[in-house]
């Protein structure tokens, strides 16, 4: 009903708006007769015919459905309804005044029906041109504003990248030619010297500064990267463009490869109300909040208002990073804490929990490299394990409303020790969930993350910057893959569902092919696989499987309110059996006693079984490139 009147209003006002055009032009025309000294009266019944004219052009136009038109998008033939309407007006009223024989009035029409048509034309042409015009600027305004240094050939071609690109809005350049300083260049103005730079980029509101200078020398580098540290934007530096500048596949090596056109599937997307609800005004803390997952997470609470956001990370780099990022995107909107600290110290974490008095933990600190941790078990017993038992027992001491850990695929019959470590972890959850406690502990479990830190789309993406070739361990390798704000959207809707000892898994879709993935990726940047850039088999690693699965076998299936989330079975754990054999893990672990941790990790995870690592099949492909 709202729709309709709005639409109704819409109509009115531009036939309001067509009449008075029509009126107006009828008008003109009377004194432009008058000044060529033609005979028309401004009597009664003149004033009759012109109100007569202008109502018949706007009823032939209502019925030409002239006014059903969405104007902002129209063609020049939808221009046609509007010059055939008045043209029929005046073939009528030209038919009247014939009858009448009045010649004078005749040609009075003529000419005031073509300005009618212009002006009927023309108010909707400046409405298309004012709408373009208001809705360009806001999708520049949406951009990242850039400014760039340098306004030579490399600072060009940049330029013209971006203003192709539906991401950066190129606004101002730097430069130190004082020739170059008041001129333009691709319309962009010239304003200043590098050393006016934090001036310049807080006048122009910039989010990103790209150095595209590739000549530049180590010294002078550094001197301008120095002033644009002054400032609060991303620096980007260009680096040696005699090599691509001129190559025909410089536009597929600038753009930017979309990691949801990788996953074979539409990306998920939640309700965001109810984690909204959850989270505004509560004390939320994020373990390995530096981290790919941990970080998403903080972006994604940071947006929903909470009391406090406290980051821990043990990195302090990482953890620099996104307090840099969020301070620069919320500012003091966000009430921010970073704190450097390992989930392996009890003491301090205690003090941590004792200052803050999270309401929200979400658990996402780890070790999760399979290869490394094969060769350092002790570590990720340590990190994994004890980590995780030192921040449940604080969350359940301090009586945390909800406990989430951030869980993985491969602690479903686990063969690997990172994977035996997480499907502890879930454990500890399970056990924690099944003692009485005011905290709901919850564990998320979904497949790989796209793009995070030491995921396979980095590593391919660095052997493509060098010419590949690109290493995939089997042809016949497949995982469950997600995106990183996927992955933090749903620990934050596992949060709000949460009721205690919960394990939820995410429905991902069908498993894709690394090998896909491979060929995929290397298209995605312009080339051709096995053509331009080769593809070779290495064998699995230690621990790899060829399949991950999200169930165990004891573990049944269960629906949510959300038909992309379910839940796994819980399963009873003997908690004094539990903690016990964890003690003698706990010291095994001290003493980095390898052996004896990979035994009691088979007895404490029963599902945990070596498998053979290497098919004969496998073995074969070693070293070959795929054909």
């Amino acid at each position: 009903m709202k729709h309709l009147l709005e639409q109704n209003k819409r109509k009115s006002i531009l036939m309001l708006a067509d009449f008075i055009c029509i009126v107006f032009s009828c008008i003109v025309s009377f004194y432009l007769f008058k000044i060529v000294n033609f005979p028309v009266e401004a009597t009664m019944h003149f004033n009759l015919s012109v109100l007569c004219f202008s109502l018949i052009s706007i009823i032939f136009m209502y019925t030409m459905k002239v006014y059903k038109i969405v104007w902002r998008y129209a063609y020049s033939s939808d221009f046609i309804g509007c010059i055939m309407a008045v043209v029929l007006s005046v073939l009528l009223i030209v038919v009247y005044y014939s009858i009448r024989q009045e010649p004078n009035m005749m040609f009075y029409y003529i000419l005031s029906g073509t300005m009618s048509v212009l002006a009927v034309c023309f108010i909707r042409i400046v409405y298309i041109i004012t709408y373009k015009y208001i809705k360009n600027r806001a999708i520049k305004e949406s951009k990242n504003r850039v400014m760039i240094i340098g306004a030579g050939v490399a600072g060009k071609h940049i330029c013209d990248l971006m203003k192709a690109n539906d991401k950066y809005n190129p606004v101002v350049f730097i430069d130190d030619d004082s020739g170059k300083i008041g001129r333009t260049v691709n319309g962009i103005p010239v304003k200043g010297n590098t050393n006016e730079i934090p001036k310049i980029a807080k006048s122009f509101n910039i989010h990103e500064i790209v150095l595209a200078i590739p000549s530049i020398g180590r010294e002078d580098k550094k001197r301008i990267l120095n002033i644009c540290s002054e400032t609060l934007c991303k620096v980007d530096v260009l680096p040696d463009l005699d090599k691509y500048v001129y190559s025909e596949k410089l536009y597929e090596q600038m753009m930017e490869i979309k990691i949801e056109d990788l996953l074979g599937r539409d990306v998920v997307e939640f309700n965001t109300r109810p984690v909204q609800n959850m989270i505004q005004d509560k004390v939320c803390m994020i373990t390995g909040g530096g981290g790919s997952i941990g970080s998403e997470l903080t972006r994604q609470i940071a947006k929903m208002k909470p009391k406090l956001l406290i980051i821990v990370d043990i990195y302090e780099n990482n953890a620099y990073d996104i307090q840099q990022e969020l301070k620069h995107k919320f500012g003091d909107d966000l009430n921010l804490s970073v704190q450097i600290a390992s989930v392996r110290d009890y003491v301090k974490m205690h003090d941590l929990f004792e200052t803050f008095r999270p309401q929200l933990v979400f658990h996402a600190a780890a070790h999760k490299h399979v290869p490394l941790m094969e060769t350092n078990p002790e570590e990720a017993v340590k990190n994994n394990i004890f980590g995780t038992l030192n921040v449940a027992r604080l969350a359940k001491e301090y009586e945390v409303q909800k406990f989430v850990l951030v869980s993985t695929d491969k602690a479903v019959n686990p063969t690997n020790i990172m994977g035996a470590t997480k499907r502890c972890c879930e454990m500890i959850i399970e056990c924690m969930a099944q003692s009485k406690s005011k905290t709901e502990f919850v564990a998320v479990r979904f497949g790989n993350v796209l793009g995070s830190n030491g995921s396979v789309i980095p590593l391919f993406e660095k052997q493509i910057a060098d010419g590949g070739p690109l290493t995939v361990t089997d042809p016949r390798i497949i995982r469950y893959f997600m995106t990183i704000p996927e992955a933090a959207s749903l620990i934050l809707q596992a949060a709000t569902m949460a009721r205690g000892g919960e394990i939820f898994i995410l429905d991902m879709g069908d498993p894709v092919k690394i090998l896909d993935l491979a060929e995929n990726l290397i298209r995605l940047h312009g080339y051709e696989p096995y053509k331009d850039i080769e593809i070779v088999f290495t064998g699995l690693r230690p621990g790899e499987k060829l399949y991950e699965e999200l169930l165990m076998n004891e573990e049944g299936i269960k629906n949510t309110a959300n038909n992309k989330i379910f839940i796994g079975k819980q399963i009873s754990i003997n908690e004094d059996m539990f903690f016990a054999r964890l003690d003698k893990l706990e010291i095994a672990a001290e003493r980095n006693d390898k052996a004896e941790i990979e035994r009691l990790l088979h007895i404490i995870v029963p599902t945990f079984v070596r498998k053979q690592q290497e098919t004969d099949e496998s073995q074969n492909s070693m070293g070959v490139i795929a054909k």
